[in-house]
């Protein structure tokens, strides 16, 4: 079990330790606290898409978490379930698809005819509608080659001040190698224990997204904070629950119900986020 541990602490070490650069964009100021739309506005809103980003960022959200896959072509799409059955009008796995092919399918339809004709986006495409100032928490739906390139094209984008990577070891150990200055949520072994905190703390990632329970440790939370790791949890759409968590110290929730769970944050003296492009 030791030689275990040692070997993930070793590997974690490795995806979220580096020589920190200073990003492209320094002066930015990012929320310290909020809520995490969670696939965007995925409550009203066709997750995953322009219009459930558009929709958390009118809203207020302070952070917007999607998920990022491969096609067969090698393009970064996004996507949460490794087939396309369910959000879209194809079937299949992601990897089986062209992207050009990817962009003829209905991603609106299966949530409201309101939004027939959605189509699925592209990672650039998402990036390239966000404010500089609202946490990007993408979440990586593949391995090394998929962290690797995710890392590049945030970086292409000048958006390393804000996205960071939700991933485990291997991809962590991946992106650095491809892009030193990514930011990294640590997924591995992902839990709501001590052992998750501890493993995050030693080995230097900038996020840790806590998962399940009833609640939260506020000792770890602010274990987390002394050490510069910043609290996410998932998930939670009750708004009491949401409320106990921003009282036990964390600093992101994600939900589904946006618009509620910002009322919520409202009570609490958090501020929504005012877009900015600066």
């Amino acid at each position: 079990m030791k030689i275990l541990l040692s070997m993930i602490s070793v590997a974690l070490l490795a995806g979220c330790s580096s020589i920190r650069q200073p990003a492209r964009v320094e002066h930015v100021q990012m929320p310290s606290r909020g809520v995490c739309a969670h696939r965007g506005a995925s409550d009203t809103h066709p997750e995953n898409t322009i219009a459930a980003f558009r929709e958390a960022i009118r809203l207020g959200a302070q952070m917007i978490e999607f998920d990022v896959a491969l096609t067969g072509d090698g393009k970064l799409v996004l996507m949460h379930d490794h087939t396309i059955d369910r959000t879209t009008d194809g079937s299949g796995r992601v990897e089986e698809w062209l992207l050009a092919d990817l962009k003829k399918l209905d991603a609106g339809s299966w949530k409201n005819s309101r939004f027939e004709g959605e189509r699925i986006p592209t990672l650039s495409e998402a990036l390239n509608m966000m404010p500089n100032n609202i946490w990007l928490n993408v979440h990586l739906k593949g391995g090394v080659g998929l962290a690797e390139k995710t890392a590049r094209l945030i970086a292409s984008k000048n958006r390393l001040h804000q996205a960071f990577l939700a991933c485990g070891a291997d991809a962590a150990t991946a992106a650095r190698a491809a892009e030193p200055r990514i930011k990294i949520c640590n997924m591995e072994r992902q839990a709501n224990t001590l052992q998750y905190v501890n493993e995050t703390i030693q080995a230097g990632c900038e996020f840790i997204q806590l998962l399940g329970g009833e609640g939260v440790d506020p000792i770890h939370t602010k274990r987390l904070r002394d050490n510069g790791v910043k609290v996410n949890y998932c998930c939670t759409n009750d708004a009491s629950m949401l409320g106990r968590l921003l009282e036990d110290g964390v600093e992101f929730p994600l939900v589904d119900r946006v618009g509620e769970m910002l009322k919520v944050a409202d009570k609490h003296g958090i501020a929504r986020l005012k877009p900015s492009n600066k």
